[in-house]
């Protein structure tokens, strides 16, 4: 577009606009800066992880009912005889049984038999860490522990020997050492339904990322014949 005194087919500068020095030289945020930190990893994934630990709530809260009623008992016992009062028939009579019987009595023999095995279980509870349906998985980022159920472990087995071909129905008994997987087929021959399915769970097992992979026992069956 002309304006009216200059030549036609000149053309107009348009207007510009100048940066101040300010504005010019404004910083741009540095992505790398604000980054976090990488996540500190385990030199190789090294796979070392133990089992985890149970609370043991359920045998420490009756352990601790059975210890506070029968001190609260005898507390209060001693103190109505401290009283001047008689004492409670069960004591007097369990001081006089104690008094009369011999060491080599059934009775006394049963009643240290049940104390010592009542011991014995709950030292066994103190040392052995529980929770056997909790497999520890492998350990690749540093404090930081998973654990796979049992029953979720064997449900991804099935699922993938379910899908190899001639698999009719497949159960799998998961354990921390041992994995058996038990499969019908209705076709194919045995031979080769086995060898495809030690690959596929050889493989599948080890994608659970499991501390300690369990070893597979594989066995395949013919259907019951009807009739």
């Amino acid at each position: 577009m002309t304006e009216p005194g200059e030549p036609t087919g000149s053309t107009r500068r348009m207007p510009t606009v100048e940066q101040s020095d300010a504005e010019a030289t404004v910083p741009v945020p540095d992505a790398s800066a604000e980054a976090r930190a990488p996540v500190p990893t385990l030199d190789q994934g090294d796979g070392r992880a133990g089992r985890f630990w149970s609370a043991r709530r359920v045998p420490a809260a009756l352990l601790s009912l059975v210890l506070l009623g029968a001190a609260g008992l005898l507390l209060y016992d001693i103190a109505a005889v401290r009283a001047d009062r008689s004492a409670m028939q069960w004591r007097r009579s369990l001081a006089d049984g104690l008094a009369d019987r011999q060491l080599n009595d059934v009775v006394v023999l049963i009643g240290a038999g049940v104390a010592a095995l009542i011991g014995l279980w709950l030292i066994l509870l103190a040392l052995t860490p529980g929770l056997r349906d909790l497999l520890p998985m492998r350990r690749d980022r540093a404090e930081v522990r998973a654990g796979l159920d049992r029953t979720a472990a064997a449900l991804v087995l099935r699922d993938r020997a379910v899908e190899v071909a001639g698999v009719q129905s497949v159960r799998v008994r998961m354990g921390r050492r041992r994995a058996k997987v038990s499969a019908l087929s209705h076709f194919r021959e045995l031979d080769d339904v086995r060898a495809d399915l030690d690959a596929v769970l050889e493989k599948a097992v080890q994608e659970l990322g499991l501390a300690k992979p369990p070893a597979l026992s594989v066995q395949v069956h013919r259907p019951p014949k009807k009739g």
